[in-house]
C-alpha cells in the first residue's frame, strides 16, 4: 500500500494556510468577505480541484489502454455548502451536500464511448472513490509544541 502525507500550517491569526506535500506548496485562504485575505482558494474549492485533477490524470493514464483518444479534457465541478451547518446550526451538515461534475472532451470519439469512459474514470479515480465511500478520518492525540 502506498502512503501519502501532507502538512498544513497557519500562523499570525490569519486564515491563510500553507499546505505542503513532497516538495510542493499550495496556499488556501478564505475570501475577504468571511475574514480571509483571498490569497488562495478555500478548502472546498481545493477539494473540487483535487477531484477534477485526479479524474483528468486517470483519463490520461487509461485512455491508450482502452484504445481511446482525446486532445483535451476539462472537468467542471460544482457543489453547495450550507453555511448554517458550519456555524453550528443543528441538523445541517457542515460539509458539501453533493458534488456534480461535467467532463468536456475535445475528441473525435463517439459520445457513447466518451460517456462509458467518463463512467470508468468516475469509478477508478482514487479521490472520487474516497469521497463517495466515506473514508474514515482519524484524529490522533494532540501534540503540544513550545
Amino acid at each position: 500500500m502506498k502512503k501519502f502525507t501532507a502538512s498544513t500550517t497557519t500562523t499570525s491569526g490569519s486564515m491563510k494556510v500553507e499546505a505542503t506535500a513532497r516538495d510542493f506548496k499550495i496556499v488556501f485562504d478564505e475570501p475577504a468577505s468571511v475574514g480571509g485575505t483571498d490569497a488562495g482558494m478555500n478548502p472546498p474549492e481545493g477539494l473540487l480541484c483535487a477531484l477534477g485533477a485526479c479524474q483528468t490524470i486517470v483519463a490520461r493514464m487509461f485512455a491508450k489502454a482502452q484504445g481511446l483518444s482525446f486532445e483535451e479534457l476539462r472537468i467542471d465541478l460544482e457543489a453547495e455548502l450550507d453555511p448554517r451547518g458550519f456555524r453550528g446550526e443543528e441538523g445541517i451538515r457542515t460539509g458539501l451536500q453533493e458534488i456534480r461534475s461535467t467532463m468536456h472532451f475535445k475528441s473525435d470519439e463517439s459520445p457513447e464511448r466518451l460517456q462509458a469512459f467518463a463512467e470508468f474514470i468516475e469509478k477508478t479515480c482514487p479521490v472520487g472513490e474516497t469521497l463517495a465511500h466515506g473514508t474514515k478520518v482519524v484524529l490522533n492525540p494532540v501534540e503540544i509544541e513550545k
